[in-house]
């Protein structure tokens, strides 16, 4: 396989979301997520339901991006198991989750993701699939975009910004142009076109310690942009806050803006976007099947409440829809501002 030049470095002596919680816990801040909850009539946090399975197929990944909270690349090894995929379907079939999210690394790497995607689509739920873009230029996964407008599966993909220099900047020399030729290819198939019903979404991660920009006003440049750029169409532009999980603390840390960063996400609390943030409607499953309330608790290895089910084996939907929500100081970060979920602003 074929691996893009892109940011290799040695992985964060903090890449364990063990430690994280850890550095996490030692950064002060003015408040607990907790107590702003309090504070905005918002406690105890809760799911109201399961609207998505967020399966996360495993790190493996053709990049290394300097934001990346899963801290993928093409040197990870942890994959899910055809028996864990076979009991994620088993899920989906059995209750009435209308969405499956597909989630990496770069999902499409997984042996089983094609297996993945065919049974979802016949279950007649709606699939995401979360695109790098460039992993459907390598030489073995040009089937990819051809396979994913055949079974409609609706196209989330990264892209740091609609420029070269940031978007290079951000995941390596070469990533923008390649992206770029993928965009053009999904296009072509009907992605972002209207009447098509092929969706296709960009996602956007600031390139620095800042909160996104508005996400109507940069969905409009973005649209006017990459057109009169490239020719390229798409239907939305979600934009997201980088979380301080991961490469993204690791920067941090490096330039010593952990406790700046942390402190402006804190005076940045919006109680509307808490109101609506993903976990009270997502079920996170990690590459081993273990339970989370999202992505991002995922990677920091912060359990399901206890008293609940720890693996998707152990299914339970009327014990999961209505579980309350494990709690720390990352997230501020989706709270902050107009919000920040894997569908991009919540406010």
């Amino acid at each position: 396989m074929r691996i893009l030049p892109t940011l290799q470095k040695q992985r964060h002596p903090l890449a364990g979301g063990a430690a994280q919680q850890r550095r996490l816990a030692q950064v002060p801040i003015a408040r607990s997520f907790q107590s702003a909850l309090e504070g905005a009539g918002l406690a105890p946090l809760a799911a109201v339901g399961i609207e998505v399975l967020q399966v996360n197929v495993g790190k493996k990944c053709n990049q290394t991006c300097r934001h990346c909270h899963v801290d993928a690349g093409p040197d990870r090894t942890e994959m899910m198991s055809a028996e864990v995929v076979e009991t994620c379907l088993r899920v989906l079939g059995g209750s009435d989750i209308p969405t499956l999210d597909i989630t990496g690394g770069a999902p499409e790497l997984h042996p089983e993701f094609r297996r993945l995607v065919e049974a979802g689509s016949a279950l007649g739920r709606r699939v995401i699939d979360r695109c790098n873009l460039t992993v459907t230029r390598l030489p073995n996964y040009r089937w990819v975009p051809a396979f994913l407008a055949g079974h409609r599966v609706e196209v989330t993909a990264s892209l740091p910004y609609f420029q070269g220099h940031q978007t290079d900047a951000q995941r390596g020399d070469g990533v923008f142009d390649e992206s770029i030729a993928a965009l053009r290819e999904l296009n072509a198939l009907g992605y972002g076109r209207p009447g098509t019903g092929l969706v296709l979404n960009l996602v956007t991660n600031p390139v620095g310690a800042f909160l996104p920009p508005d996400q109507r006003a940069a969905e409009r440049d973005w649209k006017r942009e990459l057109e009169r750029r490239h020719g390229i169409v798409f239907d939305r532009l979600f934009t997201i806050t980088n979380m301080p999980i991961s490469r993204f603390l690791e920067y941090l840390d490096e330039k010593g803006q952990t406790e700046a960063y942390l402190a402006r996400l804190v005076r940045s609390f919006n109680p509307a976007a808490a109101d609506g943030v993903m976990c009270r409607t997502t079920l996170s499953v990690a590459w081993d099947g273990s339970l989370y309330d999202c992505d991002f608790n995922q990677m920091l290895e912060l359990p399901l409440s206890e008293g609940l089910p720890t693996h998707i084996r152990d299914f339970d939907p009327a014990r999961l829809g209505g579980r309350a929500i494990a709690l720390g100081p990352h997230c501020f970060g989706c709270t902050a501002g107009a919000g920040s979920s894997c569908g991009g602003a919540v406010t």
